[in-house]
């Protein structure tokens, strides 16, 4: 039996297995229905993303106001305020402490690119160091608790990097960089629990991964609607999700391994909706026959929740309930509408690149991506970029990125050729180019099958919420030309998240392009803040 935490919550006792999150653990204590917050219209929220990216799940810990749960690791005699409660509580004073380090190569990401870069320059002689949001390395896919054993697709690859040489920073945030040394290296600052760690690189992989696409929808803010990979990244937190009963849907592949996930939390999975056509999943079918592989994830995937419909062009197109989801709508192509009851929504409508720290170093970015060129370098001089951040292709094109851009960042800082480590074994590079190729191709092929159908841009109502951190709705956001404006007139996208829900969203619903990214690019404490430095560079180095 696993050890036991004891804790408080708006002054009440909780416990909770050690080694889960906050967030999990609070899914316990109100079965996922009671709020954890209040918005500033006072709406009760509750955890939407699990991943640190929504600042819906923000609480106050021993004082400290804002601390997103889902990245919170329960400790004994933590105290916890939710709600109202949390408002009350007086803003506790943060240490301005710092850290400093030196390397050659700094990755930011520990998702399966920035673990196979990290490793690549470690082994390749580069002074290296990996630093992850996340309790422990292996990403959103390879998610688990600190102290537990990971999933078996990424045992070889964190032993490797144990044994790499590289030294790991987990649960730490980036928030700002700045061209230190007459612009021959880089300073990444990070707020971690202690202290601002302070990290100077002759040369940075950026593995930041990708998100949640959100869409709106009528009651999308009730709390018991999660993002599809939110609902299984809770249950990797350690929540306990059974006697829940469950509907999934939105589009992409993603699906299938989250509604299996759920049924094996002991969730009853009513249902599994997918808004492509199945024409256009045959389509997708006969390239899939390609690659046996996958056909037998996706029918694993499918036994794991047999039995349960799985219906194509289907979409969920409104959240039903009082204070909490209680049903959902489900809507078709020929306009037919079906009421399903539910306390848990998990719903997903593809991913979208990080690149916000890509933006605030200069590099170009490209219909929503980084770009690369053959070595994963971004064109700005020392900076590398691997996996979802380049474009979402999977895992398979996350490692290969990953090891060409950790072998070539390693390199850089010497100014030997970027292919230096692989001479004496030029097939690596060749295999690594040819793996990396066919995955993009197979990322092409599936973007096209399950590329979202106009209907769901129709779905918000004008008095529905777009930008759940500051509550603007629809209305006000027509009479906008761009996120600049909408920015100004009716400040969506200016909370805690930044836009990383609401950008995404509103880019769907108008073709407005991202804003500008400003430094912090993520909230940070004040006491973080006032370390950074002073002089910061000019916008000609792409970091105005």
């Amino acid at each position: 039996m696993p050890e036991t935490i004891a804790f408080t919550c708006d002054g009440r006792a909780v416990s909770a297995p050690a080694g889960i999150t906050l967030a999990a653990a609070l899914e316990g204590v109100g079965g996922g229905r009671a709020p954890l917050r209040r918005s500033v219209i006072g709406e009760p929220r509750g955890v939407l993303c699990a991943m640190g990216v929504c600042y819906e799940c923000r609480v106050t810990v021993d004082g400290r106001p804002h601390r997103r749960a889902c990245l919170e690791i329960v400790r004994e005699g933590m105290d916890v305020r939710t709600g109202e409660e949390s408002v009350s509580c007086q803003l506790s004073a943060v240490s301005s402490e710092r850290e400093a380090l030196e390397c050659d190569v700094a990755v930011v990401g520990g998702g399966p690119a920035g673990v196979a870069a990290a490793c690549r320059a470690a082994e390749a002689g580069a002074r290296t160091v990996l630093l992850d949001e996340g309790a422990a390395p292996g990403g959103q896919i390879h998610r688990h608790l600190p102290g537990r054993e990971a999933p078996p697709a990424a045992r070889a690859w964190l032993a490797r990097l144990a044994q790499s040489g590289a030294e790991v920073r987990a649960r730490v945030s980036v928030f700002d960089a700045v061209r230190v040394d007459a612009g021959e290296a880089w300073r990444l600052l990070a707020e971690g629990a202690e202290a601002v760690l302070a990290v100077t690189a002759r040369a940075i992989v950026l593995a930041t991964g990708s998100r949640e696409l959100f869409l709106p929808f009528p009651g999308w803010t009730l709390p018991g609607v999660y993002g599809a990979g939110g609902a299984q990244a809770l249950w990797k937190s350690g929540a306990s999700l059974a006697g829940r009963t469950a509907i999934v849907g939105g589009s992409g592949p993603l699906l299938l391994p989250v509604a299996a996930s759920l049924a094996k939390a002991g969730a009853r999975v009513a249902g599994v909706v997918e808004q492509a056509g199945v024409s256009s999943l045959a389509g997708f079918a006969i390239r899939l026959g390609r690659s046996p592989s996958r056909i037998r994830e996706a029918v694993r995937y499918r036994r794991g929740f047999a039995g349960t419909p799985y219906r194509t062009g289907t979409w969920i197109a409104e959240a039903r309930g009082s204070g909490r989801l209680e049903g959902v709508v489900l809507a078709d192509a020929r306009g037919r509408g079906r009421e399903i009851a539910c306390d848990l929504a998990a719903i997903g409508w593809g991913l979208t690149p990080n690149t916000e720290l890509a933006r605030l170093l200069g590099c170009r970015i490209t219909e929503g991506r980084v770009a690369v060129d053959e070595r994963q370098e971004t064109g700005v001089p020392g900076v590398f970029c691997a996996g979802e951040a380049c474009g979402v292709a999977g895992v398979e094109a996350a490692i290969a990125e990953g090891q060409i851009a950790g072998g070539a960042a390693s390199a850089a800082p010497r100014r030997l050729d970027p292919k230096a480590g692989w001479e004496k074994e030029p097939w690596d590079w060749r295999r690594l180019t040819r793996a990396r190729a066919a995955a993009r191709s197979f990322a092409g092929a599936m973007q096209r099958a399950f590329r979202l159908r106009p209907e769901l841009a129709r779905l918000a109502r004008e008095d529905t919420l777009v930008c759940r951190c500051e509550d603007v709705a629809l209305r006000p956001l027509r009479a906008c030309n761009g996120m600049r404006e909408a920015k100004l007139a009716a400040r969506a996208g200016m909370g805690p998240c930044q836009g990383r829900v609401c950008g995404p969203a509103l880019a769907f619903l108008f073709g407005w392009d991202s804003d500008t990214v400003r430094t912090p690019i993520q909230p940070a404490a004040l006491g973080a803040l006032g370390v950074a430095p002073a002089g910061r560079a000019s916008e000609e180095e792409g970091l105005g």
